[in-house]
């Protein structure tokens, strides 16, 4: 699993990052389950989904800015 740079997850639409957070999620999971040495692959993870999570938010605060 690499990670994600910043200006790759900008570059996705809407629907892609949804997809993106719902199979991180997933890999997240089975990254908690793993009985090997998961906790910074559970970390980075983590880090992903809210990159993810904070340029939706950045992206949706922004257009409402713009409709006002």
């Amino acid at each position: 699993m690499a990670t994600l740079k910043t200006k790759d997850i900008q570059k996705m639409n809407s629907d892609e990052r949804t997809k993106k957070i719902e199979e991180m999620k997933f890999e997240l999971v089975k990254a908690k389950a793993s009985p090997t040495k998961s906790g910074s692959k559970a970390k980075n993870i983590r880090k992903i989904i809210a990159k993810i999570l904070t340029i939706n938010n950045q992206e949706k605060n922004s257009k409402e800015v713009e409709h006002k």
